[in-house]
């Protein structure tokens, strides 16, 4: 049996799933994002500045990657979507974009000769990616419970219905417990990845005392985003494809979907886990654990959201509007080509493994930092 002989809703479930495992993915190695804003907090002079960001320069390019990969499925796998979120809320896109560019510039510049702006500039425009960029991708993702204000017309054009073009996002309030969700959680992710790289004590004291405090802050904000999630009213489908409003609907999603309930339950069980090794038994292979648990947790709130006749992507203007896995999808022919070139991914995950495991198998040390012949980003 092929892609070919499966439904068209068994194929749309199957690139839920897909695009919820590189969402999963890409928040996991926002570590990245995390370790940029980081740099000064565990650094005490210049040498150890450069060791942490040698640490994840070497790893930006994935997460750049994946965000393409995560863009990209889902403009093959559901493009009323894409067209939708990128053609209407354009100016939060835009931001977002511009923190990732500024990212890849400052990664490319910072220590080249004859550099005129310097490096505190390029610093700072880490810091904008990570903090920033972060929270904004968090609004962003949050208006799949939240909403958005769009029309679509007969012919899948989008009315946006706000000037703002998505900046509208932060306009509430209850966006923001997601953006500082994944702010505080990508500064806990980046501390576990550098006490993995680095061999240099200072910097692994100093990134234990930085999980501890962010770790509470990520707690803080993310607990009240489950809170919110679960207790509101959701945005439901019937069997004839109308969009109606149903209480406590991600809450009743998960009480039917025992498989994502777990899967959410495990993943942070891991997170926690993994906090609680690097801070008390010191352990610096965290990260691993950590990262596992950050892609289960994050697949599972996105499965949550898409899955068992849910809107993932509502519209508080015009209900109807509002595009779930069933009208926002390809064709069934483009499902099932892309389903064959989705075999390609166990290949992908696996060079990327190996790719890290050749990266990370000798820690930074400050001797290599300070030789002469040394690449430093």
């Amino acid at each position: 049996m092929g892609f070919g002989d499966l439904e068209l809703i068994t194929l749309q479930q199957y690139w839920w799933i897909i695009i919820s495992l590189l969402g999963g993915l890409f928040v996991f190695i926002m570590f990245v994002q995390g370790g940029q804003t980081l740099i000064d907090t565990l650094s005490e002079n210049e040498t150890e500045k450069t060791m942490l960001i040698n640490s994840i320069g070497r790893k930006w390019e994935l997460g750049f990657t994946t965000l393409v990969l995560f863009g990209g499925a889902l403009f093959a796998a559901f493009p009323l979507f894409y067209a939708t979120s990128f053609g209407g809320a354009y100016w939060v896109w835009i931001a977002i974009l511009f923190c990732f560019i500024i990212q890849a510039v400052s990664y490319e510049y910072r220590s080249k000769p004859n550099n005129f702006l310097g490096k505190k500039t390029y610093e700072v425009f880490l810091k904008i990616n990570g903090n920033l960029g972060t929270f904004l991708l968090g609004v962003a993702i949050s208006t799949f419970f939240s909403g958005s204000e769009f029309i679509l017309t007969d012919n899948n054009f989008v009315d946006w219905q706000n000037d703002l073009r998505g900046l509208e996002a932060l306009l509430n309030p209850y966006n923001y417990l997601l953006g500082f969700s994944l702010v505080f959680l990508a500064k806990i992710s980046g501390a576990m990845y550098f006490m993995s790289s680095i061999d240099h004590e200072p910097i692994i004291d100093k990134a234990i005392e930085s999980i501890k405090y962010n770790m509470i802050l990520f707690l803080l904000f993310f607990l009240g985003f489950i809170a919110w999630i679960l207790l509101k009213d959701g945005y439901a489908v019937d069997m004839n494809g109308l969009v109606f409003i149903q209480e406590n609907k991600y809450l009743i999603n998960f009480a039917q979907m025992p498989f994502v309930f777990s899967l959410f339950m495990l993943g942070v069980a891991m997170v926690i886990i993994a906090v609680f090794s690097a801070v008390v038994m010191k352990k610096t292979c965290c990260i691993k654990t950590g990262g596992v648990g950050i892609v289960f947790t994050v697949m599972a709130i996105l499965l949550n959201v898409g899955f068992n006749g849910t809107s993932y992507y509502p519209s508080t203007t015009h209900l109807q509007s509002s595009l779930t896995i069933m009208n926002s999808s390809g064709s069934h022919y483009t499902l099932m080509a892309m389903s064959y070139a989705s075999l390609m991914v166990p290949f992908v995950l696996a060079y990327i493994a190996y790719a890290w495991y050749s990266m990370d198998k000798v820690k930074i040390t400050k001797e290599e930092i300070e030789a002469p012949d040394a690449h430093n980003y």
